[in-house]
């Protein structure tokens, strides 16, 4: 006598971001969202959000063409943090655009100099500021 085949206990299929990627945005993918599901495929879905300071459900929402939030601000980060884009910084020079984007989230506490430079910059016309009354 043979064993019932239990249909539920296959392994999980792994998640193919690209081709995910290349469904929802078609001819019009951008380099930046391929380079995230790329990260995404060599690591995971997870492990691709973590380094550009996203949760895994915006990775996936970016790759499907459907994130309702700001796709440039994650843009800014997927291109610093995988693509090697670099801002000049008024208050530190050159940084990748993820820590710049960092930067900017940050509250001022007058922990140092540094952090109110940098507070204080990101908040009166640096052209990289995405921050609502900054330049960009």
């Amino acid at each position: 006598m043979t064993g019932a085949v239990n249909v539920n206990s296959s392994p999980r299929s792994k998640t193919d971001f690209l081709a995910n990627a290349k469904e929802a945005w078609g001819e019009s993918l951008p380099e930046w969202v391929e380079a995230l599901a790329l990260e995404a495929n060599r690591t995971s879905g997870a492990q691709a959000a973590k380094r550009i300071g996203y949760s895994p459900a915006v990775v996936t929402a970016i790759v499907r063409n459907a994130y309702q939030g700001d796709v440039g601000a994650v843009e800014a980060r997927v291109t610093g943090a995988l693509m090697g884009a670099v801002v000049d910084c008024p208050v530190m020079g050159e940084i990748p655009r993820d820590r710049c984007m960092a930067e900017q989230k940050k509250t001022h506490k007058g922990a140092s100099q540094l952090r109110r430079s940098l507070f204080f910059a990101c908040r009166q016309g640096c052209p990289h500021s995405r921050i609502k009354g900054g330049a960009s």
